[in-house]
């Protein structure tokens, strides 16, 4: 696929920019807070309905302004496609495809398909589990759309959970300090002990769904990343990345998941009791990294951190081209400054002209000549682009 156009209006600090894309590859060269990730931003929105800097509509639009536009003119193998997306300071937004007006924002994913790379992503194998939850989620919903339903309804079901734990939580605290045998016949009269069964097992039903769902998707990615991160390495180093749901997954069997899912329910409803809040589910889920048997987060270098996780974006890549058919776009937030010369090679060889690439950089130092001349070069200053030339 290819992003021909993109229109910005009130978007960031763009009031109003058109940028027509004419090679493979961007390049968005100038300072930083001029407006280079912002732009990128756009495209991410376009294709996950999601910033990764933010979750606020109104921090993207421009200031004393009620609404922002952004809207992409899509080459894709099926046919051209225009795409829409309004936003607004209440937080009411609206999308549309090729002119008409989406009732589900659903409908709207899986249109524009991209895989980013920024300097924050090299936090992946050193952050918190949620992080890397956070970025299996996101894989899943390029692959599969109607993921995101499958996890909003899993995240709904959370909330009412825990709220009903901490009614409980609170109604526990209330008893032992009541002496009043009338103010403890009403609190009693205030729960329903069944309630909360009912909240399990929707619960396990749904957890069983993303779980599920991130095992597969992890059993495709795992053999790509391990063959990008041998060829980075020279072959020096062996990568391993294993699942570790929270409930462990038998077999794929959706009927033993959800019969193990309700157990540790059972046997964690103490604990679950005192601190008012769900610790079994897939919100609870970790991805291990280890190199050469040993743990990635804590004992890997910078350099083999950052080697593993241009192993998965490289991986990403490929799963998506192979589940959807055709190449996305790379999305590469300012990223080549963290990567030696070494893996920024084998970046930029990877990429090629498979996939279109949009890059930001504060200096065009770190390209080879001959990527420059192959590339578009937008210099990018206080919310303005301007084409440079090549010669």
């Amino acid at each position: 696929m290819y992003l021909k156009t993109l229109h910005l209006r009130n978007f960031r600090n763009y009031p109003d920019q058109q940028v027509e894309f004419s090679a493979a590859k961007t390049i968005l060269v100038g300072n930083n807070a001029q407006g280079k990730s912002n732009l990128l931003e756009a495209v991410e929105l376009m294709s996950s309905l999601r910033s990764h800097r933010t979750s606020r509509d109104r921090d993207l639009i421009l200031d004393g302004e009620a609404i922002a536009q952004i809207s992409g003119h899509l080459q894709k193998d099926m046919g051209e496609v225009d795409l829409s997306m309004t936003l607004r300071q209440n937080g009411r937004r609206s999308v549309g495809l090729n002119g008409l007006n989406l009732r589900r924002q659903l409908d709207f994913l899986g249109t524009l398909n991209m895989v980013q790379f920024s300097s924050l992503d090299l936090d992946l194998v050193r952050g918190g589990p949620e992080q890397r939850r956070h970025w299996l989620d996101a894989l899943l919903v390029q692959l599969e759309p109607i993921y995101a339903s499958v996890l909003q309804q899993y995240n709904q079901i959370l909330r009412q959970r825990n709220a009903l734990l901490k009614s409980i939580q609170k109604s526990d605290l209330n008893r032992q300090n009541l002496f009043n045998s009338q103010a403890l016949e009403i609190e009693s009269q205030s729960l329903n002990p069944s309630e909360l069964s009912l909240w399990d097992a929707q619960l396990a039903i749904a957890g069983s769904r993303v779980i599920r769902r991130r095992a597969r998707v992890l059993q495709r990615l795992i053999p790509f990343a391990q063959s990008w991160h041998q060829t980075i390495s020279g072959s020096t180093e062996a990568l391993e990345i294993r699942y570790a749901p929270n409930v462990e997954l038998i077999d794929d069997n959706p009927e033993a998941l959800q019969k193990a899912f309700l157990e540790k329910i059972q046997q964690r409803a103490i604990v679950e009791r005192h601190q008012g809040t769900t610790i079994v589910g897939p919100h609870r889920d970790e991805v291990e990294f280890t190199i050469n048997n040993t743990p990635a987060r804590q004992y890997g270098s910078q350099g083999q951190q950052r080697t593993l996780v241009l192993a998965l974006k490289l991986a990403e890549l490929k799963l998506i081209e192979d589940v959807i058919g055709e190449p996305p776009l790379l999305l590469l937030d300012d990223v080549l400054a963290e990567l030696d010369l070494s893996r920024q090679n084998q970046l930029l060889d990877a990429i090629q002209d498979r996939f279109q690439t949009l890059i930001t950089t504060t200096h065009l130092g770190s390209f080879d000549a001959q990527w420059i001349n192959a590339s578009q070069i937008l210099e990018v200053k206080a919310g303005q682009l301007v084409e440079q030339e090549i010669f």
